[in-house]
Order: structure tokens, then sequence, then C-alpha cells
């Protein structure tokens, strides 16, 4: 069965709303590394409003430099390409190539997502479909992203109606910019 992996950029204090404040810690190191990602992986599944904000940028990037951010070649080639399924009560159509709306009960729609052929599903962003997803015990592995940055106020996370969970440490990876990745697995 396929994993759910949800990777988040996430502030020291938890934000991870309109994450803006991540592009000055950008090293080509780190990119690689969301590249690596994004390889292993051959679906996308995001929230409405992650959606609409990759929908606006990702056609958009052509080459390896997105606002003077080096990425590796194909990255935007592998965004716009993917089959991307995406998680909304309020959207009634997607028009981002490849992608599809879930719709109806979201915990049988996501099973059956898990159960299809293929390499691993990646969550980014999305945070009320990663806070939903995990309510329902469907991640399989969380990435934190933790930037060295206190911003403050925003959407946080993990929110105040999660249950109490344990993970178990799976990894932890540190890059020159003080940027830490942080990966755990559901003790279940």
């Amino acid at each position: 069965m396929r994993k759910i992996i949800a990777s988040e950029f996430v502030s020291l204090d938890g934000v991870m709303e309109e994450p803006n404040w991540t592009f000055q810690f950008n090293t080509d190191e780190q990119n690689q590394f969301k590249y690596e990602e994004l390889k292993a992986c051959d679906t996308l599944l995001v929230g409405r409003v992650t959606y609409e904000g990759f929908a606006a940028a990702w056609p958009k990037v052509k080459d390896t430099v997105a606002k003077g951010v080096v990425i590796p070649d194909d990255f935007a080639d592998r965004m716009n390409n993917y089959p991307k399924y995406v998680v909304s009560t309020t959207l009634q159509e997607v028009s981002w190539n490849n992608s599809q709306l879930i719709k109806g009960d979201l915990v049988e729609e996501i099973t059956k997502l898990k159960q299809m052929p293929g390499r691993d599903i990646l969550v980014a962003g999305s945070c009320q479909l990663v806070n939903t997803l995990m309510q329902h015990d469907l991640i399989d592995e969380y990435r934190i992203m933790v930037f060295p940055i206190v911003v403050g106020e925003g959407k946080r996370l993990f929110n105040d109606h999660n249950a109490r969970k344990i993970l178990q440490h799976v990894e932890t990876k540190t890059f020159r910019s003080g940027v830490t990745v942080l990966t755990y697995k559901p003790q279940r």
C-alpha cells in the first residue's frame, strides 16, 4: 500500500501559513532534498488553499530558476504533470493539469487512493487537510522542515482539535542554513 507523506515547512513557533519567510533560508542542498522527496512520490494530495497557490504558480515555472531560486531541472515538470488530488468542500472544478477533486467521504476516498498502484503520495502545505488526515490516522510519515525563525502568528501545523498522538522519530537532517528536517512516523 502506498504511504501518505506530509511534508511541511514550519517556523520554530509552529506556523506554516504563507511560508514566504522560507525563501531567505533557501539553499541548493534543501532544493535537492525536496527534489528527491518529489521524485520518490508520484502523486500530490493538497487542500484547496495550497492547490490554488500551486496552480497559480507552478504552470508559470518553465526553467530552473523561479524567483531567483535555483531548482532541479525537471522539478516544475513533475509538479505540473503529476496526478493531483484536491480535497475541497468549496471548489466545483479544478483546471491545473492532471488535477482531480476529491468529494464525498474523505476517509474512504483517501483509503482508495492509498490502495492504487504507484509510489507514495506527497502532501505539501494544506494545513486543514493534514490535521484532518491526522485525526483519521491516514498519514504514514511526517517530514517537518523547521526554519530558524519565529513568525509570531498564522496557522499552526497541529491544531487544538487533534487528539494526543505519539510519533516515532525516524531521522533528523540539518542543512547549512540552519533548517532542520525532522521525520516521524505514527506509533501504531
